[in-house]
This record gives C-alpha cells, sequence and structure tokens, in this order.
C-alpha cells in the first residue's frame, strides 16, 4: 500500500521520525497500527456500553457527573 504525501508533509514526517529515532516509513507504520488498536478497542467498548444499556445497566447522572470529576483531576 502506498500514501501519497506532499513534500512538506514528507519533510515534517522526517523531521518527526528522526526526533524519534526511526525513519518515516516506520513512523508513519507505527502511527496507523496505534490508531486501528485503538478503534478496535473503542469500537468494543461501545458494544459493551451498548449491551450494558439494552440489560438496563445504566448509572445515575450524578454518579457520572462524579466519575467526570474524578477523571479530570488525576
Amino acid at each position: 500500500m502506498e500514501v501519497p504525501f506532499t513534500a512538506e508533509q514528507e519533510a515534517k514526517l522526517a523531521k518527526m521520525a528522526a526526533m524519534a529515532g526511526t525513519d518515516a516509513p516506520g513512523l508513519v507504520k507505527d502511527a496507523a497500527l496505534q490508531l486501528l488498536e485503538e478503534d478496535i478497542r473503542f469500537r468494543a467498548a461501545v458494544l459493551e456500553s451498548i449491551a450494558c444499556a439494552d440489560k438496563g445497566e445504566l448509572i445515575e447522572e450524578e454518579e457520572m457527573d462524579a466519575r467526570f470529576e474524578n477523571l479530570l483531576r488525576s
């Protein structure tokens, strides 16, 4: 698979790759694989949440607000 980049984009990738101690193709490959893994985890979490909601396993708004507050503090 080939992904076309502009010269400016290639220069940015090369600079980022050098800073990361790798080459541009390796950097792009790692980023794409990381994106795929994150997408798989996200979709699994959504499906799990839908299944819980279908079973009526919901939490109250106040509890969700508290969870978000704790998340933002950490």
